[in-house]
């Protein structure tokens, strides 16, 4: 069966109160969650190589690809392609086996399928949704720019997150536009059917990193007057297919990776989260 009669069933949209629904659901199914879907207790750290190996052994379902790639600036409270690394690659692939119909791979230990890959692995093109964080530290090699180009033009689908502040911008505009020259970013707004495609989003997010929004007693603009709102960006072909989504000025990962964290958090922030993750990879899979 192909991902568009697999998901066929899906009713979309929902109203942004199914949000609250969203919220509901997910608080409800942790306890269970813990025991049958095996959340990650691993927390992140700077990484210089994944925790598993190659692909999930199970693959017959969904797996989601963490691109790696070298840094060559830093970022505050950045850990570069291992941010947010594993425990949002996994909590979401929970969340998406419970809240859709998605079906997701599994390793041998049955731990959710997700995978880390480099733009010069051959398994890239295994990969048709690939994700990475922290991307305004991002320099690639020129092997891996023509990898990645390739990666596009076969239909391959990026998105990016975490990264903060014009610095981080100028860096990763600049990375992206060795990978697709004259191709134009553009914003997303709230009007765009991504933001609908099952869960209605009223607005684009600004998700901070736990630590910063404790610290700062709430406050979500990790660079202050760098970042005043978040953006979700993208990059589209020529024939009209959106390729890459890019969350700027806001951590969405941090949403799944710390959803049990704290209850305040996870109630501001989890549920937008989530129901973005979902309608993002719904669209990769489909469109």
């Amino acid at each position: 069966m192909s991902a568009n009669e697999r998901l066929s069933s899906f009713p979309r949209p929902l109203s942004s109160l199914a949000l609250i629904t969203l919220a509901a659901t997910i608080g409800l199914a942790t306890p269970a969650a813990a025991q049958d879907y095996q959340f990650s207790t691993l927390s992140e750290g700077r990484r210089s190589t994944p925790i598993k190996e190659g692909m999930p052994d199970y693959n017959g379902g969904f797996t989601f690809c963490r691109l790696q790639y070298e840094s060559v600036r830093n970022e505050a409270a950045g850990l570069g392609w291992s941010t947010d690394y594993p425990r949002g690659d996994q909590n979401l692939l929970v969340r998406l086996s419970q809240l859709t119909n998605i079906h997701i791979s599994h390793w041998d230990d049955w731990t959710p399928g997700h995978a880390v890959v480099r733009a010069t692995d051959p398994d890239l093109f295994r990969c048709p949704f690939l994700f990475t964080s922290d991307v305004g530290t991002v320099g690639f090699a020129e092997e891996e720019v023509l990898a990645l180009r390739d990666y596009f033009q076969k239909g391959g689908f990026l998105w990016v997150d975490d990264f903060w502040g014009d610095a981080a911008w100028e860096q990763w505009s600049k990375e992206i536009a060795r990978i697709l020259p004259d191709h134009e970013i553009v914003e997303l707004g709230p009007d765009h059917e991504i933001f609908s495609y099952l869960y209605r989003v009223q607005e684009m997010p600004q998700i901070p990193n736990i630590g910063y929004w404790r610290r700062t007693d709430g406050d979500t603009r990790e660079r202050g007057e760098e970042s005043p709102r978040a953006y979700l960006r993208g990059i589209f072909d020529s024939e009209g297919h959106l390729m890459v989504v890019m969350s700027f000025n806001t951590d969405i990962a941090d949403g799944w990776e710390r959803e049990g964290e704290s209850n305040d958090f996870f109630a501001l922030f989890s549920p937008p989260a989530y129901g973005l993750a979902i309608n993002v990879t719904l669209w990769a899979m489909t469109q």
